[in-house]
């Protein structure tokens, strides 16, 4: 049995409360470990750590600064085997997507290392003759960086890595269903000397000290990766301090496919899209519309697709996709399902949980669904994919634009001018066109409306982190010396 503690200060710390939480398996349902309940007086001592090491840590050279991303990959990569084997085992997801996802964040923070001599500030031309106008970008200060329990590792990866080489310090809660990988990473902190103080891990549930991370006077930038209601109690709550926020949250990603399709692949891309980390990513296609001309075949296919899916041991090279990551999650995706079904919609394969050990659940298919179902209106996280037919397209354009998220969407097409109007006239951050549904690491990935704030990867992610201080320097242009 696993046993940790919350890193504050460069220290391990038993937690205030001296109370701790169970971490389950969800393919077993097994206690793997116990992590601290923290509290808002641990956040508190967290917090004041990470302010008081700012002060010098914002003055070491960026290059000296990415020198530690480095070694937090290197030494990723040396245990990735580890990494992978206690990802699969807090969150569920198979040993292949674990694997994809260990090196992303490895690859994560050395693409950030490379930034350090990169971002920049401006000179500006002045109307006065004898003045200089400086746009200095500097670090934030004091992050509160709170991880969700679906990519566990790749976003403390996104949150740890552009603090680090911007000069910020960072205080990071990871979910409290997978806290093992961050508290394992804590490890790697502690083991390469960064500096105390520079980054800070305190565990416990984000309704009981979520609040204090994002309300916290001290703390600069708050980046939170959740859900839309998680999402606004932590705007609230930084509001009392006009902290600025950084939130990426739901999605109710669209696929299109049109008449003018390559069905197969859309088939495949859209089978990919729906079922990794078995439907729980934001960025998943959680609904789909394709044109009546090729619906048939669309619909068989993809039904076919689903149906061949393997659910089982994510420990298995065999398995495709492996639970959900608790008990709700089940409760959750099966009341979802059934309210379609009571409202009109077909399942034409799966639609339950799986008995047995484990939260499970079939790869669904549903059709003879309507927009204003809940099934099409709100997210789903889990491997089911409700499927529209559509007749033109300006009425899929406003299909796919009726919700309130805006992050993901995806079209597929042979046809130029049908990509180019979805690209103008899709109202969300990111468009995939004719492949699966993930961001690059150098890209930017971003929504609208109730899918957030701000957002993640390249340097328009990086920018977050800093703020701008303009130095206007006045000087006498008769000086001779």
């Amino acid at each position: 049995m696993k046993q940790y503690q919350l890193y504050i200060n460069g220290e391990f710390v038993d937690s205030s409360s001296g109370e701790v939480s169970d971490v389950i398996n969800p393919a077993t349902e097994d206690v793997i470990s116990k992590v601290p309940k923290g509290t808002e007086e641990d956040v508190d001592q967290a917090i004041d750590a990470a302010h008081k090491a700012f002060l010098s840590w914002e003055k070491v050279p960026s290059t000296e600064r990415a020198s530690y991303l480095h070694k937090m990959a290197d030494k990723l990569e040396e245990r990735k085997e580890q990494f992978v084997e206690m990802l699969t085992e807090e969150n569920g997801k198979t040993v292949k997507a674990s694997e994809d996802e260990i090196n992303t964040a490895i690859d994560y923070f050395r693409y950030m290392a490379g930034w350090a001599l990169r971002y920049e500030g401006e000179i500006l031309q002045s109307e006065r003759s004898n003045e200089n106008i400086l746009v200095y970008k500097k670090p934030i200060g004091v992050v509160s960086g709170i991880v969700p329990w679906n990519f566990p590792m790749f976003i403390l990866a996104r949150k740890v890595a552009p603090a680090i080489v911007t000069g910020c310090t960072i205080v990071l809660k990871p979910s409290q269903y997978t806290p093992n990988t961050a508290c394992e990473f804590a490890k790697i902190v502690d083991e390469i000397g960064l500096p105390k103080g520079v980054f800070n891990l305190v565990t416990g549930k984000g309704s009981e000290i979520g609040n204090r991370m994002a309300g916290h006077p001290r703390v600069g930038l708050v980046t939170m990766t959740g859900s839309y209601p998680a999402g606004s109690k932590v705007m609230e709550a930084a509001a009392n301090s006009i902290t600025k926020v950084n939130l990426e949250l739901g999605g109710k990603a669209p696929a299109i496919v049109t008449k003018h399709a390559n069905i197969d692949l859309a088939v495949d891309r859209i089978k990919t899209s729906r079922i990794t980390n078995s439907g729980q990513a934001c960025t998943n296609a959680e609904r789909v519309y394709v044109h009546e001309s090729v619906a048939e075949e669309f619909i068989s296919k993809i039904t076919e697709a689903m149906k061949n899916t393997t659910v089982g041991d994510p420990t298995s090279r065999d398995s495709d996709i492996g639970p959900l990551v608790n008990k709700d999650r089940i409760e959750e995706v099966s009341e979802m399902v059934n309210n379609a079904v009571e409202a009109g919609a077909r399942i034409l394969t799966g639609g339950k949980a799986i008995e047995g050990k484990g939260f499970y659940f079939e790869p669904t298919v549903l059709v003879d669904v309507k927009q204003d179902m809940e099934i099409i209106q709100e997210e789903i996280f889990g491997p089911v994919l409700p499927i529209m037919t559509y007749s033109d397209f300006d009425e899929v354009i406003e299909l796919a634009n009726d919700t309130e998220y805006g992050l993901s969407s995806s079209i597929f097409s042979e046809n130029l001018h049908e990509v180019m109007r979805a690209a103008n006239e899709l109202h969300y951050g990111e468009t995939f066109v004719n492949r699966e549904n993930f961001e690059a690491i150098h890209g930017y990935h971003a929504g609208r409306g109730q899918s957030g704030l701000g957002g993640a990867d390249g340097k328009h992610g990086l920018h977050d982190y800093l703020e701008t201080h303009v130095i206007y320097l006045e000087y006498d242009e008769n000086y001779k010396g």
